[in-house]
């Protein structure tokens, strides 16, 4: 099983990769700033939904297929990448408001809505499944049952994954509430700036 040293080690590193910013924490943050705290909250569980999905991926043994699916994989990540530039856009063309109005374009969406939006940003980048398969796997210890550290490891992940994104919203959800309109349209171009960048990233990276 894990030692205590080898776990303490692999939480440090976690909180250090969810620090920095991602195109994840940008949208939590932008849906958080326009729509309060808990559209930000739902988004983090899409999220989540989506980390649980790559976890049970990893448990099954299938990072290799993926690893290995070439052709396949530039076609899923082109899609993702088409996907965060498109998040991007819209949040470009947004008009700054804090609750956006219905049939305005950006749409007020259900909480159901801002969870479908936090799995699609985790899935858009299919990197992000061989990271987690090529991050974890360094932290087993061979000796022991792989299967339970694996999951042990990932849901500690998704634990620490929730705790600061989490944060993330709720701190973007009260600073929101005091927000002039026009300081939300810069911050909705900056994350939006942030998000076509990570998608054109995501498009012209290799492999």
């Amino acid at each position: 099983m894990i030692d205590i040293a080898s776990y303490l080690t692999f939480i440090v590193a976690c909180v250090a990769i969810l620090l920095v910013p991602g195109p994840t924490v940008t949208v939590i943050v932008a849906n958080s700033l326009r729509a309060g705290a808990a559209a930000g909250l739902m988004t983090v569980a899409g999220t989540q939904v989506g980390l649980a999905l790559m976890l049970a991926v990893l448990a099954a043994g299938l990072t290799t297929i993926v690893a290995t699916m070439g052709a396949v994989f530039d076609i899923v990540r082109l899609i993702g990448a088409a996907y965060l530039i498109w998040l991007g856009v819209k949040l470009w063309r947004s008009d700054g408001r804090l609750a956006a109005r219905p049939n305005d374009g950006s749409g007020r969406r259900s909480p159901a809505g801002f969870a479908r939006q936090g799995f699609l940003v985790v899935w858009a980048n299919p990197k992000a499944l061989l990271f987690f398969g090529a991050f974890i796997p360094q932290f087993i210890d061979p000796v022991g049952d792989a299967l339970a550290q694996v999951l042990l490891l990932g849901l500690t992940f998704m634990v620490l994954a929730t705790l600061l994104d989490g944060a993330y919203a709720v701190a973007a959800g009260k600073t929101g509430a005091l927000l002039a309109r026009g300081r939300v349209r810069l911050v909705e171009r900056i994350s939006g700036s942030c998000l076509v960048a990570g998608g054109l990233w995501l498009a012209f990276a290799r492999r």
